[in-house]
């Protein structure tokens, strides 16, 4: 049974990636919580530690924000090597190069607040999946999630961060 692992809020997990999201950095508080060796991690994709309980559409959005050079904030579920899990509040940027083009992503990712993890984001993103598992073609489930992360965000009345940030206030 898979347990979740908690870390110290001073700690702050740091990994750099290139264009294509392959690790090139990650820091040793990054190798002790998700339990690979920095050896195992650099040149890893870094759906290397993802979840299969995150909803891709949480991932597609977060590429397409990347993709036009936006910061994008996440509750992210990870897993580690020994298949337990740990969330974080996620800051991604893209690092930019003296051209102005992406040469790559910087993740620093927090302790999240688990009441709002267990409260709010759990729940959203179980109906996330339940929409991405309901087809049998699995585009046409991503599509039918995101609309529905995108309806979720709309509702509120802001943009994706800012939806973000209205969570942790409300909570």
């Amino acid at each position: 049974m898979a347990k979740e692992v908690f870390f110290d809020p001073s700690d702050i997990i740091v990994s750099k990636t290139d264009v294509k999201g392959r690790i090139t950095y990650a820091n040793r508080t990054f190798c002790d919580i998700c339990g690979f060796d920095l050896p195992d991690l650099i040149g890893q994709p870094h759906s290397i530690i993802r979840h299969d309980d995150m909803p891709r559409a949480v991932f597609k959005l977060l590429w397409e924000r990347l993709g036009v050079g936006d910061e994008v904030f996440a509750y992210v579920k990870n897993r580690t090597k020994s298949n337990d899990y740990y969330w974080v509040f996620a800051h991604v940027t893209p690092t930019m190069g003296v051209d102005g083009s992406v040469t790559g992503y910087h993740s620093s990712r927090r302790v999240p607040d688990h009441n709002l993890v267990a409260n709010v984001i759990e729940p959203l993103y179980e109906k996330l999946l339940a929409e991405e598992r309901s087809e049998a073609n699995r585009k046409t489930g991503l599509a039918k999630s995101t609309k529905l992360l995108e309806s979720v965000i709309s509702s509120h009345g802001r943009s994706y961060n800012s939806f973000i940030f209205s969570l942790q206030e409300a909570s």
